[in-house]
């Protein structure tokens, strides 16, 4: 079991650090960690670039949500791995890709926040919670007109997933993400407090 973890920690990583906003670089020439709210994920590249790049890094980032926790699925159902230990492993490969894209090593460690990279992971894992996770984010953020509002409830959404599947390591690595998600959203949460953050209906109209 230790070597299943250690492999997942390690490939997930490395499947993590594979950034949609790399590639909106090479086509547009923009560099998302210079520019706009400086962060490289899709929200920036909305705000910047505009809706389109936006959904292109948001597809290339949920992508690998859902490629790292599937395969892991199907290797260890392969090898006849208890329900049990197949949770937990979708889990820490889940954690392991969403740290991957948040502490990126050719970004100095410096990356995204993780919001499309946990909607794939939610949706890898079990597309029941994934559904509800998607919907409850674009209601409140649409709701709220701030997109940090929404990222908190697809956090509540992976919470809830863990405590359903009644798995006590889920549950933890589920929290650590959670606070993970709190601190790399700081500094938007100030933005609100100063009311200086970009708005998601202003970013659609570009």
């Amino acid at each position: 079991m230790t070597l299943w973890i250690i492999s997942i920690v390690v490939l997930g990583y490395i499947v993590g650090c594979l950034h949609g906003s790399t590639i909106a670089r090479w086509i547009s020439g923009v560099n998302l960690k210079e520019t706009g709210v400086k962060n490289a994920g899709a929200s920036n590249a909305m705000i910047v670039l505009g809706k389109k790049y936006g959904a292109l890094v948001a597809l290339v980032d949920i992508g690998k949500g859902v490629l790292a926790v599937i395969i892991v699925r199907l290797l260890a159902e392969h090898f006849g791995l208890p329900a049990d230990q197949i949770t937990l492993l979708l889990f820490i490969a889940g954690a392991a890709v969403i740290f991957g894209h948040n502490f990126p090593f050719h970004m100095k460690f410096n990356g995204g926040k993780g919001t499309a990279t946990v909607i794939g992971v939610l949706f890898a894992i079990d597309w029941w919670f994934g559904l509800a996770g998607l919907l409850l984010f674009i209601l409140v953020a649409l709701a709220t007109d701030i997109l940090v509002f929404g990222v908190i409830m697809l956090y509540i959404t992976l919470l809830a997933m863990a405590i359903w599947l009644d798995g006590y390591w889920p549950i933890l690595i589920s929290l650590l993400l959670f606070l993970i998600a709190i601190w790399k959203h700081f500094e938007n949460f100030r933005r609100i407090r100063n009311r200086t953050e970009p708005r998601i209906r202003a970013s659609f109209k570009k």
